[in-house]
């Protein structure tokens, strides 16, 4: 699908904006069309190097207010993981890094919903056993402050409290809807009673963690073989990332296979010192945040300018989360 916030650059224009910044020009290769809200090319720099370049939407752009600055966000995340020990958290280098793009280092191997139909019989389970030890490491980084919510101060989504910080993420996410006229499926009314209902669930989790929220398949890049060679190279696009409960990214980890407590993926992140908080809210605290994201899809259709066929899908997620939370008393 074609975004309405993607910059689209020449080659001639893209090669300048390197070279008035980074210091090194780039032969562009490819442009890169899988994701939804920046803009990204693959190219050759200057001395050889592959690379990606990921360019921000235009000042002006119509964007979510969590969505302000986020891509100083996903540069913060790669400066953290990088000074984690070595291959701890796989991802690309941040060889640049501006206020309109960033250039990283060109990662081997292949999105996993890609690589999917190359994987040997019983290596998706071993990639799901390491991917939830890499993302217990993910989760070892805490804000610097302590505080909850999204990074990026441009949005003004962060609190001392993750009950206070998650009630405002909603909050401007439901005021966005509101902007944009979205057709939510409930109304906003009964989205905010839900959200203060499981408050109490909330409360609990009292130590902030770095969230990535999109590790779906697509942003988590492999490379194929059999069960002792396949291994995961890489997490990209950590823009939607914040400071919150690290139950919540088992949302999205839910995309690409079980999050069972039974689950490869939950036995690597325990076996990786990983904590997804108490055991005795987490059921409500997941609903909460499979509420959220139901929400966000739903809302950002209409600045990006997405079809009614993705809508309806967006439309029956948030339905279901709804449901959820409600089944739950």
């Amino acid at each position: 699908m074609r975004s309405r916030t993607k910059r689209h650059l020449t080659p001639d224009a893209l090669d300048a904006l390197l070279r008035a910044s980074a210091g090194t020009g780039c032969r562009l290769e490819q442009e890169l069309t899988d994701g939804w809200f920046n803009s990204a090319y693959r190219v050759r720099l200057d001395d050889g190097r592959p690379a990606v370049v990921k360019i921000a939407p235009r000042p002006g752009a119509p964007v979510l207010r969590y969505e302000r600055g986020i891509l100083g966000t996903e540069a913060m995340v790669y400066r953290r993981i990088a000074a984690l020990p070595p291959g701890a958290v796989p991802a690309p280098e941040l060889i640049h890094a501006d206020e309109e793009f960033i250039v990283l280092s060109a990662l081997e191997g292949t999105p996993w919903d890609k690589a999917d139909e190359h994987l040997a019989p019983g290596t998706a389970q071993a990639l799901r056993h390491e991917l939830g030890r890499i993302t217990a490491r993910l989760h070892s980084l805490a804000p610097a402050d302590g505080r909850f919510g999204y990074p990026a101060a441009a949005s003004g989504l962060s609190a001392a409290d993750w009950r206070t910080a998650f009630t405002a993420m909603v909050e401007a996410l439901l005021e966005d809807a509101d902007r944009w006229h979205s057709p939510l499926a409930v109304p906003a009314r009964d989205i905010r009673a839900l959200v203060h209902e499981g408050g109490y669930a909330l409360d609990e989790v009292t130590e902030a963690r770095l969230v990535h929220f999109d590790l779906w398949p697509g942003n988590i890049f492999v490379r194929p073989g059999d069960a002792g060679q396949a291994r995961i190279t890489g997490l990209i696009d950590h823009e939607r990332a914040f400071w919150g409960d690290p139950a919540a990214e088992l949302v999205s980890l839910a995309f690409g296979g079980g999050t069972g407590p039974d689950s490869p993926l939950l036995a690597g992140y325990a076996e990786a010192g990983g904590s997804l908080g108490p055991e005795s809210t987490r059921r409500h605290r997941e609903a909460l945040y499979r509420l959220y994201l139901g929400l966000l899809l739903v809302v950002e259709c209409a600045p990006r300018g997405f079809g009614e066929d993705h809508l309806g899908f967006c439309r029956r997620m948030l339905s279901e989360a709804v449901a959820g939370l409600r089944s739950l008393g």
